[in-house]
């Protein structure tokens, strides 16, 4: 089955527009888990303009389920993992001033510097998945960097799914077929919601995994929290 891990970065987003501690980020990730997601997703950002480097030292003691930490590998970013020892750690090549992740490695021009730092992690017996364009070249070239894992950007597929579905969803069909042949394990995130969560699903084989944030918690907002988790849990066992 396909593991939902919540992130819960706009938590985050929303106690840091206010001050104070409300939502309480500790315990939205306790009950995140308590109504059944598989994981817990965090992206701490230089800046800290929502999750903050203190509350995932914190999140470390409550989350039982898989944890992941996404980031730019900066020094503090490979600081704050080697730290925690999260069950994987996603690498994110953000720009410093972007909005949101939008965009994968180049696996071959980064190549040797991906090697270095995935060496690195997996020395600290932490998995290690790379952020990814459906690529085929770029999926090749992430089997040379050592990487256990790639997570698929689905920002293309959301915006293309309105219009086209089997076009939104052909590139991404023939890097999961590679990465499967190449032996590497496949995630998926970005823009996947209950509209286009379950064709992806059906169509991507061996999806280990999906980071779900924005489009969930804009449906809590609607639907509650539990029962939105409980809503992407449902498409993906279908």
């Amino acid at each position: 089955m396909t593991k939902l891990s919540v992130n819960i970065n706009k938590f985050a987003t929303l106690r840091n527009a206010r001050g104070g501690n409300n939502p309480d980020i500790i315990k939205v990730a306790i009950d995140a888990q308590l109504f059944g997601a598989q994981g817990i997703t965090v992206h701490p950002r230089p800046d800290e303009r929502h999750i903050r480097y203190a509350d995932v030292y914190q999140l470390k003691n409550v989350v039982n389920q898989e944890f992941n930490i996404e980031g730019k590998p900066t020094a503090d970013f490979l600081k704050l993992v080697t730290d925690i020892k999260p069950e994987q750690v996603t690498l994110v090549p953000d720009a410093d001033n972007s909005l949101t992740s939008d965009q994968g490695w180049d696996t071959i021009i980064h190549q040797s510097y991906l090697k270095e730092i995935i060496s690195e992690l997996h020395n600290q017996n932490i998995r290690v998945s790379i952020f990814c364009n459906a690529d085929v070249k770029m999926i090749e070239g992430a089997k040379e960097t050592g990487t256990d894992r790639i997570e698929l950007y689905t920002g293309p597929y959301a915006y293309g799914f309105k219009n086209n579905k089997a076009q939104s969803i052909s590139a991404y069909i023939l890097a999961a077929d590679r990465a499967n042949q190449l032996g590497i394990g496949l995630n998926a995130g970005h823009d996947l919601d209950l509209s286009n969560l379950k064709y992806f699903k059906e169509h991507i084989p061996n999806l280990l995994e999906v980071s779900i944030g924005h489009a969930l918690i804009c449906d809590a907002l609607y639907y509650g929290f539990q029962n939105s988790i409980q809503l992407y849990l449902r498409e993906l066992q279908k």
